[in-house]
């Protein structure tokens, strides 16, 4: 677990939580590490809610396909962020959402369970950890929110400016990369990559934006 310390003490569930505390910790929470393989399963839509997991290096996104099988994009995961809280802390029978690598990745799961209930040891450091669960919750909750304006704008064109808007305002400037691809910000806006590469163009055209692949600039 050592090698993972770095990346651990910059994860927000264990906020306040010394590494020599965080070792026993996660001795105590059963925590285990799996590696997995690009554009693997990590969690898989209909399976039980019973995991907590945390990105210890690579990429993943959390996905969600409708009836028909088009694939919307709810969130890209980066190295230290927490995953499937929110559906295990409500003990929903089943995850309605898949999560998938999307380079090869290490991953730390733990069973939710030994998080909301304190172990027989009583650890004093138990309780920072159920605040800091919450808190995660609670900030994941302000980006779902975030998500639906989003995706609730009429056009494609507003869709597009309101994430980039919300880009620039996260980065701190108006040049910045963004997590996705082409076909993986039409997926996360749930638009037409077609029609999203057409409004690109256009913005370029009337100086509003300029873009290369990922990276993107707002004039």
């Amino acid at each position: 677990m050592k090698k993972y310390l770095d990346i651990l003490s910059r994860c927000p569930l264990f906020n306040n939580i010394n590494e020599e505390n965080l070792l026993v910790m996660l001795d105590c929470l059963g925590a285990k590490i799996i590696a997995f393989d690009k554009k693997y399963t990590i969690f898989a839509d209909g399976h039980p809610a019973k995991f907590i997991g945390i990105l210890l290096s690579g990429a993943a996104q959390i996905t969600r396909v409708d009836y028909y099988g088009n694939r919307s994009i709810l969130s890209g995961i980066e190295p230290g962020d927490v995953f499937g809280e929110d559906f295990a802390c409500a003990e929903v029978s089943s995850l309605p959402v898949t999560i998938i690598s999307t380079e090869p990745c290490e991953v730390m799961l733990i069973d939710c369970g030994h998080i909301l209930h304190t172990c027989k040891n009583n650890c004093g450091f138990h309780q920072q950890l159920i605040f800091n669960l919450m808190k995660n919750l609670a900030t994941k909750n302000i980006m779902f929110h975030q998500k639906i304006e989003i995706t609730s704008r009429r056009s494609t064109r507003e869709k597009l400016l309101t994430y980039l808007a919300y880009q620039a305002k996260k980065s701190g400037s108006n040049s910045f990369d963004i997590p996705f691809d082409r076909q993986e910000l039409a997926d996360y806006l749930e638009v037409d990559r077609s029609g999203l590469s057409a409004e690109i163009s256009k913005l370029r055209n009337e100086g509003i934006i300029e873009s290369n692949r990922k990276h993107f600039e707002l004039i």
